[in-house]
């Protein structure tokens, strides 16, 4: 009967364990939010080559639990807002932060 109580124990210790090397922390992402931000992400490149207007290659994405990062050099500042706009729009976002630089 201790055997099986001691093996009991090890197993939940284990679990445990397995469970707070996915947790997240303020400068880490958990499993689930990294998926979650890579779906974003996604959304947001997807969204932004939709746009005739602007150029793809030009503007880099980055999520960080739930925040997009856009970057990179565009040609006026008309296709910086344009972005930020259809970022915001995105579901998932919670907000935008540009970093993007005019050419």
């Amino acid at each position: 009967m201790k055997l099986v109580n001691l093996f009991g124990s090890f197993f939940l210790v284990i679990l445990l364990a397995s469970f707070l090397g996915c947790a997240s922390t303020s400068k880490q992402e958990g499993t689930g939010e990294y998926i979650d931000d890579s779906v974003i992400t996604t959304k947001v490149k997807a969204a932004i080559f939709e746009e005739a207007s602007l150029k793809s290659s030009e503007i880099n994405v980055e999520t960080f639990k739930g925040v997009v990062q856009l970057s990179g050099f565009v040609t006026s500042q008309a296709s910086i807002n344009k972005a930020i706009e259809i970022t915001r729009h995105v579901k998932g976002v919670k907000s935008v932060t540009n970093s993007m630089r005019l050419k």
